[in-house]
């Protein structure tokens, strides 16, 4: 059976991710250590640590995943923004680490004014400089693929494969994909022959054996809209047979995967209630092979 979990609110708690995964049917559960949309961070307490671990024990949840924040962007130009960036991401590493969570997603960035080249570079420039200022931390930070909107980074396998090849300790980086952004990037995910094609690009640029986890969702927008809007499964423009595909998928069978799906419907928070549908969208296509 694949492993199928969502990502859960810390409001209340670290341990409150674990409880509402838990709620939901989840295997694993994905969390941010702290408000993604501020810089800040306040200090993890050792008690919070044990509490959070304890939780997870108990729950029998496996593969914690961390999300870092929305305002890190490594592919900015040289300045404020870019080390700001850096400087957050090494805190990031550094939560997830004390929290026992081996893994971080973050997203490669935006060029903005400069190129992709440069924004290449940057990214980089900015994975070296965590990785010296995080020496001898076990976790590892995987680059998450995008839909590549504006001047976004990532959204090509090509993107992910240069960073990869740049970096000093590739070592220490692995990748996550999302369904919503593959595809919105121009990548389709079914009918079979279309998805083995994209898996077999996504092998000769990055290898397989570097996907740590996935990202489950579908998309509102078209292939190749190039634009990141997160719908429910099987409800928007991928369909059921791309997840059909992935989930009985036996190379991905112990690769965790993590909804992002909406969490509110007609304009009331309903995260349980929703995450439950989801997921059991998605267990009743296991097993539906062709």
């Amino acid at each position: 059976m694949p492993i199928l979990g969502a990502h859960q609110s810390i409001a209340g708690g670290y341990y409150k991710a674990v409880e509402a995964a838990l709620d939901c049917g989840c295997e694993c559960v994905q969390l941010f250590t702290k408000n993604n949309n501020q810089w800040r961070a306040k200090e993890i307490t050792d008690a919070e640590t044990k509490r959070f671990q304890a939780t997870i024990r108990e729950a029998g949840l496996a593969h914690p995943l961390s999300h870092d924040s929305y305002l890190i962007n490594l592919a900015a130009p040289e300045g404020e923004l870019w080390n700001k960036s850096v400087a957050a991401l090494v805190v990031e590493l550094q939560r997830a680490e004390q929290l026992g969570i081996p893994y971080v997603v973050t997203h490669p960035g935006a060029y903005t004014t400069t190129s992709e080249k440069a924004g290449l570079k940057q990214i980089i420039r900015a994975l070296d400089e965590a990785h010296a200022q995080t020496r001898g931390l076990k976790v590892q930070a995987l680059l998450e693929n995008t839909a590549g909107q504006g001047t976004g980074l990532g959204w090509r396998f090509e993107h992910l494969a240069a960073i990869l090849d740049g970096v000093r300790d590739p070592d220490r980086l692995g990748v996550c994909i999302d369904t919503c952004h593959t595809f919105a990037a121009g990548y389709p995910l079914a009918p079979k022959k279309d998805y083995q094609a994209t898996f077999r690009e996504l092998d000769r640029l990055v290898g397989l054996e570097r996907v740590r986890a996935f990202h489950l969702n579908d998309s509102k927008k078209p292939l190749g809209s190039r634009v990141d809007r997160h719908e429910h499964i099987g409800q928007g423009c991928l369909g059921l047979e791309p997840f059909r595909l992935l989930l009985n998928d036996s190379r991905f069978k112990k690769i965790p995967m993590y909804l992002e799906t909406p969490k509110e419907a007609d304009g009331q928070f309903r995260g349980v209630e929703l995450d439950r549908m989801n997921l059991a969208t998605l267990r009743g296509l296991v097993g539906k092979s062709d």
